[in-house]
């Protein structure tokens, strides 16, 4: 609860500090110096790049705290990092188009999405494949599996690997992706 409020905090300080250096630009450019609001956009872009940022940390923060409780901390963590990646590249888009207009904002973001895509594909691909197996339920805790040419008793199916015993003991972490994409063999108890 306490991200959220951490959050709106963060998105009002924001709106307060922007509302106060419009006005300061108004009165300097009309009393002091009149090209003062040639520079404002630069003073916004640097507002926007630091309070963005804050705001993108306190967003994650609030999405990531009950994956984490339920999943554990490496799962916070990872989506966590994950929406911050996602947050820069928003902001910086959004940045780039309010300062050279709507194509450069589109160009930005898809070239952005393609980078993205490209260094998550593997990852992405497992996230995608453990959300099925965690919906579908083909197998559960307990059964005993032969596929993506591993053998063991299910102890646990998560978003990224399922964990199979084997049985020397041994744990074994089979790719969700491996396992959609394979022939599964559940056998008899």
């Amino acid at each position: 609860m306490k991200s959220v409020g951490t959050l709106v905090v963060l998105i009002v300080v924001y709106v307060v500090v922007m509302a106060v250096m419009q006005y300061a630009f108004n009165f300097v450019s009309q009393n002091i110096y009149k090209e003062a609001m040639n520079y404002k956009v630069y003073v916004d872009i640097l507002l926007s790049l630091f309070f963005g940022w804050q705001i993108v940390k306190a967003f994650a923060d609030v999405v990531a705290a009950p994956v984490a409780k339920r999943q554990g901390e490496a799962a916070g963590k990872a989506v966590a990092n994950l929406i911050k990646l996602l947050g820069i590249g928003a902001l910086v888009a959004s940045l780039a188009g309010a300062v050279s207009g709507g194509a450069a904002a589109a160009a930005l973001g898809g070239f952005i999405g393609l980078v993205i895509g490209f260094a998550t594909q593997q990852v992405l691909s497992q996230a995608i494949a453990g959300t099925f197996l965690l919906l579908a339920r083909p197998f559960k805790i307990g059964d005993k599996i032969v596929g993506a040419g591993q053998e063991g008793v299910v102890e646990d199916i998560g978003a990224m690997y399922t964990v199979l015993r084997d049985a020397e003991g041994n744990k074994i972490l089979v790719p969700s992706n491996k396992l959609v994409g394979d022939i599964l063999k559940i056998k008899k108890s």
